[in-house]
C-alpha cells in the first residue's frame, strides 16, 4: 500500500525547508541555470550547492540534462513556480495581517 497523501505532503514540505532549496527553485521558476550561474546568485559553497539540488532531484522538483560540458538545471514542471507564487502570496497576505493587528492593537495601559 502507498504512503497517505498527508505523510507524502509533509515529505514534500520538508523538502522545501531549506532557505537555500527555496532560492534554487526561484531562479529556476525564471529560466535554466547552469550550476556555475547557479553559484553566481547563490553565497554557498559549491559542494552544498551539489547537495541541496540532489535533494531537489530526488523529490523530482528539478531535472538536469548535460549541455556541452555544463550542467543545466530547470524545474520539473511549472506547478512548482505556482507553489512559490502562492507561498509568497499567502506570506505577504499574512504580513499585511500582522501590520493591521499591531496598527489596530490598543495601546497597553501604563505601569502604576
Amino acid at each position: 500500500m502507498g504512503v497517505p497523501l498527508y505523510q507524502a505532503k509533509a515529505e514534500f514540505f520538508k523538502t522545501l525547508g531549506h532557505p537555500a532549496r527555496i532560492r534554487i527553485l526561484e531562479l529556476l521558476s525564471e529560466r535554466e541555470y547552469a550550476v556555475h550561474e547557479l553559484l553566481e546568485n547563490i553565497t554557498i559553497e559549491p559542494s552544498n550547492l551539489s547537495q541541496q539540488l540532489a535533494v531537489l532531484r530526488r523529490a523530482s522538483l528539478v531535472v538536469s540534462h548535460r549541455q556541452g560540458g555544463e550542467v543545466t538545471y530547470s524545474i520539473s514542471t511549472p506547478e512548482v513556480r505556482d507553489l512559490l507564487l502562492a507561498a509568497r502570496a499567502i506570506l505577504t497576505g499574512l504580513l499585511h495581517v500582522q501590520e493591521d493587528e499591531a496598527t489596530s492593537a490598543p495601546a497597553s495601559d501604563p505601569p502604576r
